[in-house]
């Protein structure tokens, strides 16, 4: 048995994303990577189509596994370390109490705004998610 972080598999994701899309058949600009957002406030959302990885390694990843950053993403935010506190310890930190407690209704929501995405398009899931 191999023990690997799971900082790897989340930094590697085009690794998984790319064979499924070849296997299915789905064309990247049909992919939605669901990813968390240092630059927005804890539990807020933004749906969009396309874009840079903004140094997010699992988008890096992807862009570099489809040969393009043609995907939606649905991203969450988690805002940013305090003072000088290293980026990559802040997102791999459990959450602090208050956090813990808004996580099902974040899940949910974010559940919410990627199947809008799906059923209505980009726009109306941009109007009816994005704060």
């Amino acid at each position: 048995m191999v023990l690997v972080k799971p900082t790897t598999y989340m930094n590697e994701s085009g690794q998984a994303v790319a064979p499924l899309c070849s296997f299915y058949k789905v064309a990247p600009d049909r992919v939605i990577a669901v990813h968390d957002e240092l630059d927005l406030p804890f539990a807020s959302l933004r749906l969009k189509a396309g874009g840079g990885d903004n140094g997010h390694n699992g988008l890096k990843s992807m862009r570099r596994s489809l040969g393009t950053g043609d995907f939606y993403r649905t991203r969450v935010g988690i805002g940013r370390p305090p003072g000088r506190m290293d980026a990559a310890a802040f997102v791999l930190r459990d959450f602090a109490a208050a956090e813990r407690e808004a996580v099902p209704e974040l899940v949910t929501r974010v559940a919410d705004a990627v199947t809008a995405l799906m059923e209505h398009g980009l726009d109306i899931a941009q109007s009816q998610f994005n704060d």
